[in-house]
């Protein structure tokens, strides 16, 4: 702080000293004993006395060219310097950032820095170039005068053509931005030639973002000349896209507390002279006040990069369209390289499920766990191509089905390396074929099915329509004896009992048929079940009679209401009962109960009968089916019994079980929800 109010002081001090143009006197002489140094607008020494050179531990061929902010800064930069925004567009001149006057500086060079007071004039010479002077500030080396008058001025013209006269005639200082060199030429000529060679662009940039040199590839490669750059900066080559995130990288590197050499890394776009647009890495790194920027240009890795994002992008849409997925597996290594559609298809996260042998394993359904293993050891020792399907379970339970199909990677001995394929879920195509089998499987039991049944029905139409037929042709020739005689009233019940069997065979088919049509309609009331079993067990006891078997029916105390379709709970109490008392042997016994439940009524129907051979309990179900085949069957009937009561039970939203051991009988149990209306409800709901 005593150095910052000693330096505006000794500044207020020279402000406030009268200068005339008739009276100033000048010292700014070509005098190597006095510290003395001109910049051009960029900020880079043309020239130097031997005094100033000395004291930065340099010597003038050295110092020439060098950028003035590596070796020397103010000791109050807010005072000397004007306030510039980064990298933003300003005067355009590095000498137009210091303010005229006297300054304490910092001299860099020496073990420690050297202290000094330099004033510090802008001087412009007719051809427009312009110029900073600075003088060090002491006995016999000051400059008196004022720059802003005419005398003065032209004096310090008069002598800065001297200087630059002395140094070289024919050098050029004016604002122009070195496009050959990226260093001095007086730093070496091999690096320089280093430089030049280089594919990588180079540039050094002031504080304010103006372009100080360049090198020739930054020329080449974006096609910017010596005049193109004199008003650019470096935020003006970038994208607009990306300016915000470089301002704020290059922000960072010129923060005070940033220590001086850092180097930042980015990429940005940057746009050439001609409109192309070039992606560049750019490595950048502060020195005093000037910025040294490298960048190398990967445009075409970046093009690269986004066709082979493109790419990957395209078969990672297909791999999905066709529910397929490529992986990779390196023999003696662990893990097992998946693409993003294998993790779809196995139900895993990509990221939380690392895919190698155990998790594969885990996965795989157990029956094809030795199958899958087996594959890939043939496929090994036999350095063959493979193939295979199996199941894997997902974590949540759903089984899929998949195809493999892979090939053996060998290396120059033939020695197989590592096992790569496909995977693709094939569960749909698996499932539907499984339906149309088991579709034909059904077509041809129901072929099978009706061709036994119209086999049975050409018997069981035969013998009622033969009864019906004969006796017919007896009481019309009147074979016994005119109409009246009692023996023809046999006759007429025969017909009677032959009509009624047709009538029952014919009733079955039409209600089966309506059945599977989806047109039988059931009728809802509310009855009482307690009476419908009873009733049908009583229209039962007269053929239980002639059987010798014996009815039981045990019914709870209290009634049972439900809502049901009375016609159909009869017929399904009937045709159980009937099915019991036919194939039960004479002393037998058939028992009917009802049990009340929560949420159903459970009927069972249990008989001592011939029982059902447990690989017919399945199809005793089905329509047209029989537990005995034509030719062994001794009882009479459609086959469709059975079929129309299960059908029935299931409009109502029941179901029907059957248990039974051949010899000892069979029990059939239903259950019945109490409202059938709330099933069919639902049913037409969905």
């Amino acid at each position: 702080m005593a150095a910052k109010t000693a330096a505006k002081s000794r500044k207020s001090a020279t402000k406030s000293t009268p200068r005339s143009g008739t009276t100033a006197r000048s010292k700014v002489e070509v005098d190597d004993k006095e510290a003395r140094f001109v910049i051009d607008e960029n900020g880079a020494i043309v020239h130097a006395t031997n005094a100033f050179v000395s004291l930065v531990n340099q010597t003038i061929e050295k110092s020439r060219g060098q950028s003035l902010s590596d070796i020397l800064e103010f000791a109050d930069p807010d005072d000397a310097l004007r306030v510039q925004s980064l990298f933003g567009r300003g005067s355009g001149s590095y000498i137009d950032t210091i303010n005229e006057g006297t300054h304490e500086v910092l001299l860099h060079g020496q073990a420690e820095p050297v202290r000094a007071l330099f004033r510090f004039d802008r001087v412009a010479l007719p051809d427009g170039r312009r110029f900073l002077i600075a003088a060090e500030m002491g006995t016999g080396q000051k400059i008196d005068g004022d720059s802003s008058d005419p005398k003065f001025h032209s004096h310090l013209q008069t002598t800065l053509a001297r200087i630059l006269g002395a140094e070289n005639a024919t050098r050029k200082t004016d604002r122009t931005v070195d496009a050959a060199n990226i260093v001095p030429k007086t730093s070496g000529d091999d690096l320089r030639h280093f430089v030049d060679m280089s594919n990588d662009v180079m540039a050094v940039s002031s504080r304010d973002g103006y372009f100080a040199r360049v090198n020739g590839t930054f020329r080449d490669v974006l096609g910017y000349d010596d005049e193109s750059l004199r008003d650019m900066t470096f935020i003006d080559l970038v994208c607009t896209e990306d300016r915000a995130a470089v301002r704020r990288t290059i922000n960072s590197l010129m923060q005070d507390d940033m220590a001086e050499g850092h180097i930042v890394d980015f990429e940005a776009r940057v746009i050439a002279k001609d409109g192309c647009t070039h992606w560049i890495e750019w490595r950048q790194k502060r020195s005093g006040d000037m910025i040294y920027s490298v960048g190398h240009d990967i445009t075409s890795v970046k093009e690269h990069e986004a066709a082979l994002q493109s790419q990957e992008q395209m078969l990672s849409e297909a791999q999905s369209i066709g529910h397929m997925g490529h992986w990779r597996w390196p023999i003696g290594g662990d893990n097992i390289t998946w693409s993003s559609e294998i993790y779809r298809i196995f139900g895993v996260k990509q990221g939380a499920f690392v895919p190698n042998l155990d998790t594969l394993t885990s996965l795989v359904h157990k029956r094809d766990i030795s199958r899958v293993m087996q594959a890939f050891q043939r496929a090994i020792i036999e350095q063959k191509n493979y193939d295979m399907d199996f199941r894997v379970v997902r974590p949540d339970g759903e089984t899929r089905y998949i195809r493999c199909e892979g090939k053996c990677e060998q290396d120059e001995d033939g020695d197989v390396t590592a096992l790569f394929g496909i995977m693709q879920d094939i569960t749909e195509r698996t499932l539907h074929e499984r339906d149309l089998h088991e579709a034909k499987d059904a077509a041809e039991r129901a072929y099978s099915a009706k061709s036994q049944f119209l086999a049975n029905m050409s018997h069981e139409l035969r013998t009622p329509l033969n009864a019906i037929i004969g006796f017919s042709e007896m009481m019309q020739s009147q074979l016994l004896g005119p109409i009246g005689t009692p023996k023809y009233l046999d006759y007429i019940t025969g017909i009677r009992e032959s009509g009624e069997h047709l009538l029952d065979l014919i009733s079955d088919i039409l209600d089966m048929s309506k059945i599977e049509a989806g047109k039988y309609e059931l009728d809802l009331e509310e009855m009482n079940i307690n009476k419908i079993i009873p009733l049908a067990a009583h229209m039962m006891e007269g053929r239980a009679q002639e059987g010798r078997i014996n009815i039981t029916v045990d019914m709870p105390k209290d009634n049972l209401q439900i809502v049901a379709d009375r016609r159909a709970i009869m017929q399904i109490v009937l045709n159980l009962l009937s099915n019991a008392v036919k194939f039960t042997k004479p002393g037998g016994s058939v028992k009917v109960e009802c049990l009340p439940r929560e949420d159903y009524v459970c009927i069972r129907v249990i008989d001592t009968g011939i029982g059902i051979p447990a690989n017919k309990i399945d199809v005793v179900t089905r329509p047209f089916e029989q537990a005995a085949s034509s030719y062994t069957r001794n009882h009479e009937g459609t086959g469709l019994g059975l079929s129309i009561t299960k059908d029935l039970i299931e409009l109502h939203g029941g179901n029907l079980h059957i248990e039974s051991k051949v010899g000892i009988g069979t029990t059939v149990t239903i259950r019945l929800p109490y409202n059938a209306y709330d099933h069919i409800k639902k049913q037409k709901g969905r």
